[in-house]
């Protein structure tokens, strides 16, 4: 069954941003959408707002990414031959990347889109949702830079739709970025090699998103 990816909000009260696209689960192993995640659909909104693809709902473990040998793909990874599942609790909000952008390892990034989580109820994988960047946390995986973007949705339903910086959200909702860190530590396990360096400022989060579009442009 087709589904339209939401982002212009046309269910959710958005203002008008840019056009619908579909997509379709075609097996329990794929997603595919009628264009390009990565380069199909703008990094940012007319009115300011951000797209995010989502690749793994809040709540659940499996380990969903788009392609990299056809972006208009969301896989379900495989590790050893078994689809990648993440042995710990689900992941505590909507995970996915920022269509065209690309951040090389010179400017704190691994080459790959920015990574982003957005905070709330569970979306539908393969959605791509209108959000607000609102921090962000730096991070080594493995001794290298793999900084994640903290966003909230901007519909309506959403209780994180008003908070516009990562002060709001501890003061508003004490404990969710903690709660961020921690899973983000410690989701690989002990020997996960995970380090988190630090909490990014809605400012110093929106620079690296500039640097990353610039970059892709490029």
């Amino acid at each position: 069954m087709k589904k339209s990816i939401m982002l212009a909000g046309l269910l959710m009260g958005v203002s008008s941003v840019v056009a619908a696209t579909n997509f379709e689960q075609i097996d329990t192993y794929t997603i595919k959408a009628s264009q390009d995640y990565l380069s199909g659909i703008p990094a940012k909104n007319a009115n300011g707002t951000v797209n995010a693809i989502i690749e793994i709902p809040t709540g659940t473990n499996e380990k969903w990414e788009v392609s990299k040998r056809d972006s208009s793909v969301i896989n379900w990874e495989f590790k050893n031959g078994q689809p990648r599942i993440v042995h710990y609790m689900g992941y505590p909000g909507n995970y996915g990347a920022i269509p065209s952008t690309a951040l090389p390892k010179e400017l704190g990034g691994d080459g790959d889109p920015l990574d982003v989580i957005v905070l709330g109820s569970a979306m539908e994988r393969g959605s791509v949702a209108p959000v607000r960047v609102i921090g962000g946390l730096k991070m080594l995986d493995g001794g290298e830079q793999d900084d994640k973007l903290i966003a909230v949705p901007v519909v309506e339903q959403s209780p994180f739709k008003d908070i516009e910086s990562v002060e709001d959200l501890q003061k508003q909702y004490p404990g969710v970025v903690e709660i961020v860190k921690i899973w983000f530590a410690n989701y690989k396990g002990p020997k996960g090699e995970m380090e988190i360096q630090g909490v990014m400022s809605g400012q110093e989060a929106n620079k690296v998103l500039e640097q990353a579009i610039s970059q892709f442009k490029r």
